[in-house]
């Protein structure tokens, strides 16, 4: 029997190479189950989003478009910026919501998890995402959720991360993995 391979794209809406959110990201892929692929979607060498250019749109969009067409399911690893979403990830979804109608993340399941320094973790980041998400037609997990504070030394070493933060995102990808399987299988 052929095992099904889901591939999985990782949207992470931080551009700093050691950021907490890439971090969390790399954890998450090393709990992913054996039959789901992740992989890492370019958003940082997007131009700005301008409604001129929908008909002709740059190669990376192009790129961003079919990296999230090609993916059964998508995450976004996001830190909260102002209370919000960074500016870099809002820009990656209109760019791949455009042209009008002909969206790339319509039906997508996705997940959103998040780590920021703020004491409430990533909460009003992800409740603006899941409003930009429900707009978009993409049905996203409700729970388990992840708000996580970053701490001094979080992710320093392998030990004192998988302390915490293991078996929480190990949680959260039991509840998603199925919940992914079961929507593609739903829409075959």
């Amino acid at each position: 029997m052929m095992l099904t391979r889901y591939r999985i794209a990782l949207v992470i809406g931080s551009l700093r190479q050691g950021s907490f959110n890439r971090q969390l990201a790399a954890m998450l892929d090393a709990r992913a189950p054996d039959d789901f692929l992740l992989h890492r979607v370019e958003i940082g060498d997007l131009p700005l989003y301008n409604q001129d250019d929908d008909e002709h749109q740059a190669p990376a969009v192009l790129r961003l478009r079919d990296d999230i067409l090609t993916s059964a399911a998508v995450i976004f690893v996001t830190p909260e910026y102002n209370r919000s979403i960074p500016g870099v990830l809002k820009n990656a979804i209109d760019h791949a919501s455009r042209p009008y109608g002909a969206s790339a993340w319509r039906r997508k399941p996705a997940g959103v998890v998040g780590v920021s320094e703020g004491a409430m973790g990533t909460s009003l980041a992800q409740q603006h995402l899941r409003n930009i998400l429900a707009s978009l037609d993409m049905p996203t997990l409700g729970l388990p959720e992840i708000f996580i504070q970053a701490k001094q030394g979080m992710f320093a070493d392998t030990e004192s991360a998988a302390t915490d933060l293991v078996p929480i995102l190990t949680n959260w990808m039991a509840a998603f993995a199925p919940w992914v399987r079961r929507i593609n299988s739903d829409n075959a």
